[in-house]
């Protein structure tokens, strides 16, 4: 079930951009151009515990994100051809609103795993790397992580 949800998910909204930009490609009056515009990102993200591995009984969910992180590279090479990139980002532990929900002395025990900076992160920080790659058009398929150099945790 975590394979067809997370990983068709994906495949599929990347499908559908790939179908839109041939559509903008195809109408491009392309004569005496010396490369194809960029007109569009596809941003894939997933949890960075994908990488590292959590939980014990997850090895489904892990596969399904692992095969964003697989897919990422193939789709920027097929999707150049119609000037869209496409990257992945692995968010680590986020401020989110399941996180919000902890106590401090929880967030505080997770923070603590973090090696650099001993924090959970904040939402500015996702979105200044977010606006830093659509910035940089020579990002092009890659999956970065944005973790504070977190790379494992006890498995629970």
């Amino acid at each position: 079930m975590a394979m067809s949800i997370f990983t068709m998910g994906i495949f599929l909204g990347s499908d559908l951009a790939l179908a839109i930009g041939a559509g903008l490609v195809a109408n491009l009056p392309t004569e005496g151009m010396l490369y194809v515009p960029i007109l569009g990102y596809i941003y894939h993200w997933q949890k960075l515990f994908l990488l590292i591995g959590l939980q014990i009984g997850q090895a489904a969910y892990a596969a399904s994100k692992g095969g964003i992180v697989s897919l990422t590279l193939p789709a920027a090479w097929e999707f150049a051809q119609f000037g869209i990139r496409v990257n992945a980002i692995a968010p680590g532990l986020f401020m989110t609103p399941l996180l919000e929900g902890l106590n401090d002395e929880a967030i505080k025990n997770l923070s603590a795993a973090i090696p650099f900076p001993k924090r959970v992160a904040g939402a500015d920080e996702f979105a200044k790397l977010v606006l830093h790659i659509i910035d940089n058009n020579y990002i092009n398929g890659e999956v970065i992580r944005i973790d504070g150099a977190l790379r494992s945790m006890q498995p629970k």
